[in-house]
């Protein structure tokens, strides 16, 4: 099955999870149309409180739903609910490199800055669900950051569930997606 989009959503107010939309729409510089995440500066309230005048790399949240059948008993997930903004099916995001461009539907662009870091909120929603979406490595080590990827909006569009994702690889050498 090609790559394509299985949910969208937004939340006007600063809440753990999104709602599912029938569309959102993407705009140049700013990510989701209604989303309080939305803006040329951070918007996220952490790195607000950090530096308010900071560029705004986390636009967009993107999440593979194959997470949500990898962490299926234990866990039921929705689209939506880990606070993403595009759910899709039929790619990995995490081994992307930083700038792969994610053409989502018929105009909207993307280009990925990094990883999602899970906040403690994320415990608060279900209880060793960080831990689940944040495991060490065997041997000890790093923990990986499998709770989705962020990006920034290229140019807009209207995206839908159901629509095709297509992905252009930036020219080499690739470099990792790290923590954004």
């Amino acid at each position: 099955m090609p790559p394509s989009i299985l949910a969208v959503s937004l939340s006007p107010t600063h809440t753990f999870s999104k709602l599912p939309q029938p569309e959102i729409r993407l705009l140049t510089g700013l990510g989701v149309e209604g989303d309080a995440h939305a803006g040329r500066t951070v918007q996220h309230r952490y790195h607000v409180r950090k530096d308010p005048t900071r560029l705004n790399r986390t636009q967009v949240h993107l999440l593979q739903s194959e997470l949500f059948a990898e962490l299926a008993p234990r866990f039921h997930l929705c689209p939506g609910q880990l606070g993403e903004n595009v759910t899709t099916s039929g790619v990995d995001l995490l081994s992307l490199p930083v700038g792969a461009r994610l053409t989502l539907g018929q105009a909207a662009v993307v280009e990925l800055t990094g990883l999602r870091t899970p906040c403690t909120l994320i415990d608060r929603f279900e209880p060793g669900l960080q831990a689940a979406v944040t495991p060490c490595l065997p041997g000890g080590g790093k923990p990986q950051l499998r709770a989705g990827v962020m990006a920034v909006v290229l140019a807009s569009g209207t995206v839908y569930p159901g629509d095709e994702l297509r992905i252009e690889l930036p020219p080499e050498p690739h470099h990792p997606l790290r923590p954004v």
